[in-house]
């Protein structure tokens, strides 16, 4: 997924939703910026904030939008289940965002970069589908062909200090993760996977 201006988008939505914008700089020209929203206040429509949260979710997790909405299509098609709860495990469960969760990657997009690349292992099988998702008890590390590739040579000194989800395991000597249980959707996410169902269901 190619993203040209991720200031402008992130500007666009109101939330840093980049690593590269996840900076004291960024928070202070969006603090301006929001002082002048407040002075000529725009009232959003229902559609207009169901586009802005999936437009948030969208580029949080670097998915297209048939991706999207064809993950939004699956849960919605199954009854007797918490659906925003579930969008958050499906997109959580990639492995791009799980090896992302577990360091071995410097943000989103280094992470998408090091899968397309070949350079992890699921269950020790090299796997180069960022999509692909995980299940309880799968594992995910570097293919022993790849460990002394320069993208990985910061890795001894972060991952004994990083902490992950409760629903990942990490052994920083192995350089490698176990999927330990299922993700939480909890309050503080910053993100509406409620509003996000409404948009598709439309």
């Amino acid at each position: 997924m190619l993203i040209k201006s991720k200031y402008k988008i992130a500007r666009r939505l109101g939330v840093p939703v980049f690593e590269k914008t996840q900076t004291q700089k960024f928070a202070l020209s969006m603090g301006r910026r929001g002082e002048r929203s407040r002075k000529h206040p725009k009232t959003l429509t229902d559609f207009g904030r169901q586009l802005l949260e999936k437009q948030k979710v969208r580029y949080t997790y670097l998915i297209n939008e048939r991706q999207l909405k064809k993950y939004v299509q699956q849960i919605l098609s199954k009854k007797g289940i918490k659906q925003d709860e579930r969008l958050y495990e499906t997109l959580e469960r990639r492995l791009d965002s799980v090896a992302y969760r577990l360091g071995l990657g410097p943000t989103r997009l280094g992470v998408r970069q090091i899968v397309n690349h070949g350079h992890l292992c699921v269950n020790g099988r090299r796997v180069d589908i960022p999509s692909c998702r995980l299940e309880e008890g799968d594992v995910v590390s570097i293919r022993p062909g790849s460990s002394k590739k320069k993208i990985f040579d910061k890795l001894d000194e972060k991952l004994p200090a990083l902490s992950v989800p409760n629903w990942l395991s990490l052994d920083p000597i192995k350089k490698q993760g176990t999927v330990t249980g299922t993700p939480k959707l909890e309050a503080g996410s910053g993100l509406d996977f409620t509003t996000v169902l409404e948009f598709y269901k439309r």
